[in-house]
């Protein structure tokens, strides 16, 4: 078992935004985005896997494919890996969660 505190990522930088990895285990990994005040993430894809996204704190706007989604503190995310991702700060400090991952097979993702 690995425990981390999440604040102990939340590292923010006036020139840039940060990436600050949590784990990193075979084909997965989990990190915080940190961005501050007008700062943006660059569209991109994750080809072979999904991107599932939390928003600890603050506020922006996701470009899916072109398509501009709001999102604030508490949103969860999930995008295709082909689906061409971006990211706009809005005016408060934003972290966003950030698991990429692959799943050895279904059983490993059902409800029980």
């Amino acid at each position: 078992m690995q425990k981390q505190a999440l604040l102990d990522y939340q590292e923010f930088n006036n020139e840039k935004f940060t990436k600050r990895i949590i784990f990193k285990e075979g084909e997965s990994t989990v990190f915080v985005l940190n961005f501050e005040p007008g700062q943006k993430l660059p569209a991109h894809k994750h080809p072979g896997t999904n991107v599932y996204l939390l928003v600890l704190q603050g506020e922006g706007t996701l470009t899916i494919d072109g398509n501009e989604v709001p999102i604030v503190k508490d949103d969860v995310v999930l995008c295709g890996g082909e689906e061409e991702f971006a990211f706009a700060n809005g005016s408060s400090n934003t972290s966003l969660y950030v698991m990429l991952n692959k799943i050895p097979d279904d059983r490993y993702a059902q409800n029980i």
